[in-house]
């Protein structure tokens, strides 16, 4: 029973993540009409500093390397670049400041959607340290970052990965 049991679970886990990594049938995107998606901004030190510079001070001892390793964990759902395709979960160029469940082209649990908060440094450490603890009823399978820094370096690569570069 006990294998079973575990067999079943195995399968449930995989079939959960076939989804990941492919395009949302509900998205229209540039990549759909045959159009590449223009790449993330190659940014310099110090574009990165100022962006970081508008998150709270615990961010700027960011390790964002670390960061860009660990958010190799949502890139199997998330793109970051602007005009980039939905996956198993949105695009993410322009989280920072947008309101939760607000993105046209994709669609969201009505729990994530009514949430009623604005994405920010705070909110997103929160989110990803259990989605399924904030929002019992979202969509998002991801089990979550456990470790602060870890949480704190991703959010800080996010805030340089999907943020306009800054007007000098």
């Amino acid at each position: 029973m006990i294998r079973a049991i575990s067999a079943f679970g195995l399968a449930s886990a995989a079939l959960a993540l076939v989804g990941c990594g492919q395009p949302s049938p509900a998205a229209s995107n540039a990549s759909e009409a045959g159009v590449a998606p223009p790449a993330a901004p190659t940014l310099t030190d110090a574009p990165k500093k100022t962006l970081l510079a508008e998150l709270p001070p615990a961010y700027q001892a960011a390790d964002i390397s670390n960061g860009e390793a660990k958010f190799a964990l949502c890139r199997s759902c998330h793109t970051t670049s602007p005009g980039g395709d939905d996956m198993t979960g949105p695009n993410l160029w322009g989280v920072f400041g947008r309101k939760a469940g607000s993105k046209a082209s994709f669609t969201y649990s009505d729990d994530l959607k009514n949430a009623g908060w604005i994405w920010d440094a705070g909110r997103i450490n929160t989110w990803i340290t259990n989605p399924r603890a904030v929002l019992p009823g979202t969509k998002m399978t991801f089990i979550g970052l456990q470790d602060p820094n870890d949480r704190r370096d991703v959010i800080a690569f996010l805030k340089t990965q999907t943020s306009p570069a800054p007007k000098s």
